[in-house]
């Protein structure tokens, strides 16, 4: 079939089909900026370019690196200095071992992560923020949380000697003892010393790169400022103001780790992709999902000894105090980081 040049413009036209047009330097720039000024500014230049993409922004990774040298020039000497050198791992497929474990880093202002991160895909299968990670009853509602979403359990678990831990650990053996593999009943639970456990604690220094020094940096200004004492109402305070942001913003993290691109590593024999595409489609790596089928009853019977997250994210009686001053005052929630700082001063 041939066809004029003007009848395929007009085609294209009618289709809106075009070429991929590219963003000028300055919006570039100006959305760097914007990232620089909140937790952004611990994002390498591979990351920021990865949001610029998730932003519907059309640049190079040349273009990107150039840009945060001239934007933040500390920044980038800091990022330098920091290297880590990561141990060998292997797996045999999605679902063969899960890593899970508590964060503690913004522990002492009321705010506990806790996550699990399978180890063939290096994919974030929970990261949630709330005001304990040592309850078992709470870790062990974001295990089968877990479950329920994939439609069955992991082969193993590795995990600390923690207590918040002893939920999960009954659960999963619960949940595999009528297998018959061997790694069924009493072997698929491993307890080990977080050193050992290093797909999660790998991921610990991701999550604080990207996100959680920014909330360090703030809290620590707080209490040099003498707005943030330790007590229970502070952190109750800190709960009521910053826990749902937290939240959001560690959700985005794994998000954007799950969808990014694993480098291949000449010195590792783990398979290089996208994690929830390792995840998913471990036939195209020429590996096994080990996931497991579990029993309904089973599991039903595993919920009843669990705790949701409830829906207030604070203790009631401040959560209660809060709104009822927020509603006389006229203040409305802040929807940035900035202004929730200020809201948290009054």
């Amino acid at each position: 079939m041939i066809i004029s040049v003007r009848t395929l413009k007009r085609v294209l036209s009618k289709c809106k089909l075009h070429r991929r047009k590219g963003h000028s330097d300055m919006e570039v720039a100006l959305f760097i900026l914007q990232q620089c000024d909140t937790s952004g500014n611990c994002n390498g230049y591979r990351w920021m370019h990865r949001k610029c993409q998730e932003s519907g922004l059309i640049v190079s990774k040349e273009t990107i690196l150039i840009l945060m040298n001239l934007i933040d020039p500390e920044g980038v000497r800091n990022r330098k200095k920091c290297r880590l050198a990561c141990r060998s791992y292997i797996s045999t497929g999605p679902n063969a071992l899960w890593h899970m474990d508590g964060y503690d880093k913004l522990k002492p202002y009321g705010i506990c992560i806790h996550g699990c991160v399978d180890g063939f895909s290096r994919c974030v299968l929970w990261m949630d923020a709330w005001t304990t990670n040592n309850d078992p009853k709470v870790v062990a509602g974001y295990y089968l949380d877990t479950v329920e979403r994939l439609h069955g359990c992991p082969e193993r678990i590795r995990s600390d000697a923690g207590g918040e831990n002893r939920h999960v650990e009954q659960m999963q053996l619960l949940l595999r003892h009528d297998h018959n593999d061997r790694f069924a009943g009493s072997e698929s639970f491993l307890y080990g010393s977080s050193v050992h456990n290093q797909r999660i604690e790998f991921w610990w220094g991701i999550l604080r790169k990207q996100c959680v020094q920014y909330w360090m940096d703030m809290f620590k200004h707080l209490k040099n400022e003498d707005l943030f004492c330790g007590d229970y109402l502070d952190k109750s305070l800190v709960q009521f103001c910053f826990l749902d942001v937290i939240q959001k913003e560690i959700k985005d993290v794994a998000q954007t780790w799950n969808f990014h691109q694993i480098r291949a590593n000449k010195n590792s024999d783990n398979p290089s992709g996208k994690p929830s595409v390792l995840f998913s489609l471990p036939q195209l790596y020429g590996a096994e999902d080990h996931l497991k089928p579990v029993c309904p009853a089973s599991l039903e019977l595993c919920r009843q000894e669990s705790t949701p997250r409830g829906e207030v994210n604070c203790d009631p009686t401040v959560h209660e105090l809060c709104t009822l001053i927020m509603e006389d005052m006229q203040w409305q929630f802040p929807d940035d980081k900035k202004n929730l700082t200020f809201a948290f001063k009054k």
